[in-house]
């Protein structure tokens, strides 16, 4: 594995930064990631990978044994079922490199991510659009 001490400036470079293997799976989540969110910007925040969308939408990132994938905790309690096999904590969920990636999973979370940060950016905007009284 390569050096991972520098922080990487583009996905691109994140992506590079990892054995082929690890590679190609990181790659496999931001076509996926890319498919379902078209009008995200990518961007490294954190460190990581992140798909910004009206505010973060969604982060991945490796590691030694796993994909980490953060949708936040909504993300993560919205699907609370079909994560349950595997580890996950308030805001993220891990991906064994020893198992296939769940890429319908994560384009399920990410549409449910999209249509959040949606529904989000149209409150957001009705507040401000409120007459003063």
């Amino acid at each position: 594995m390569k050096d991972n001490s520098a922080v990487a400036a583009t996905i691109d470079e994140y992506i590079a930064s990892h054995a082929p293997a690890v590679q190609a799976r990181l790659a496999a989540m931001r076509a996926t990631i890319r498919q379902y969110a078209p009008a995200a910007e990518e961007r490294i925040s954190y460190g990581i990978p992140t798909f910004h969308l009206g505010g973060n939408l969604v982060h991945f990132a490796a590691f030694a044994k796993h994909v980490g994938f953060y949708p936040g905790p909504t993300g993560i309690v919205a699907f609370r079922e079909a994560l349950a096999c595997y580890r996950s904590a308030k805001g993220s969920v891990q991906f064994p490199h020893a198992d296939p990636l769940p890429l319908e999973l994560v384009a399920a979370i990410v549409q449910f991510r999209v249509a959040e940060q949606a529904a989000q950016t149209v409150a957001r905007t009705k507040r401000r659009a409120r007459p003063a009284t």
